[in-house]
């Protein structure tokens, strides 16, 4: 290690905060950070980098330019020792590779990228690590929430969104009134998904149905484009019901009628819909564009066709 890039090892020092702002004032490393569009993938970057930083070091802005491969090496090895999974490992390389490829770029840094060539842990599959509910969990969930009170009705809507559409929590708590929206004559909804790219669903019945019995019964909104969905608590009454909101939500009426299911949250409602238009003959083309997957490999890990019970050999052995 050059001196200045000593490795500290795990958990001995951590970066202090003027010390992380002073990485972070590099012109060409604040305008990185400023063109990433998503807020947690800004958030996720930033650690990932911290880390880094903190693993080999680095307490001055002119010394990313002492980084070599053998750093992002012994990094590699001590995040592969700390037993973080494949996907965080990766997540983490890929965030170092993005800011010295700008630096180099910006002529912030001279040579090559030192963590090109560096091997990255293998893309795990994740089939059936997300948790999907069976139909007749999806229909309890669905009718669990009281259609007689607000809170049950803009419950109610905030379900069948997610179980019909598959949308993201971040992009159903960023619904606003005017993304309901009439295209070709069909009801739509315009969601703003991962990377500011924008989609537009057309809105299933049930959910249609339940969001204006929502919006009859939330007859406090003042005029104009707000929030879709709103928060009825305390200070943030009002306020649109946050993605963290959401995932309370999904808890709560889980937990009402015994849904039971390690891992279940919204992403669990994400893979229930996807898999159930794929068991309905739904192109795996279409459900990737549905779901705003940028690759369709990230869409056939909710493709369980192959694993259905009643599609084994077993049933296929005669004696």
């Amino acid at each position: 290690m050059r001196q200045g890039l000593i490795a500290t090892g795990a958990g001995v020092r951590r970066l202090n905060a003027a010390e992380f702002q002073q990485l972070a004032s590099v012109p060409a490393a604040a305008e990185w950070f400023a063109n990433i569009d998503n807020p947690r993938t800004r958030r996720a970057y930033q650690i990932d980098l911290a880390d880094f930083c903190s693993f080999v070091g680095l307490t001055g802005a002119d010394e990313f330019r002492a980084v070599t491969r053998a750093h992002v090496l012994a990094w590699r090895a001590q995040l592969e020792t700390r037993g973080l999974a494949g996907a965080t490992i990766r997540r983490k390389l890929a965030a170092l590779a993005s800011l010295f490829d700008h630096l180099l770029e910006n002529n912030a840094v001279a040579g090559g990228n030192p963590v090109h060539g560096v091997k990255r842990p293998r893309i795990e599959t994740n089939e059936g690590k997300t948790p999907a509910l069976g139909d007749h969990q999806a229909k309890s969930l669905l009718d669990a929430p009281d259609p007689d009170t607000l809170k049950g009705r803009r419950d109610r809507a905030i379900l069948a969104v997610l179980l019909y559409h598959g949308l993201r929590r971040e992009e159903a708590a960023q619904l606003m009134n005017g993304d309901l929206q009439e295209r070709r004559g069909i009801k739509h909804l315009q969601v703003r998904g991962k990377g500011g790219k924008t989609r537009y669903l057309p809105l299933h019945p049930v959910a249609a149905e339940r969001i204006y019995a929502y919006l009859e019964r939330d007859n406090k909104r003042e005029p104009g484009n707000g929030p879709l969905f709103r928060s009825m608590r305390g200070k943030t009454t009002g306020a649109r019901v946050t993605g963290n909101g959401i995932y309370k939500i999904v808890a709560q009426w889980a937990s009402v009628v015994g849904i039971d299911v390690d891992g279940l949250g919204v992403h669990g409602l994400r893979a229930t819909a996807a898999t159930n238009a794929l068991d309905h003959d739904a192109d795996i083309a279409k459900v990737q564009v549905w779901l705003g997957h940028a690759n369709i490999s990230t869409t056939r890990l909710y493709d369980r066709r192959g694993q259905r019970p009643e599609d084994s050999p077993t049933y296929k052995v005669k004696y």
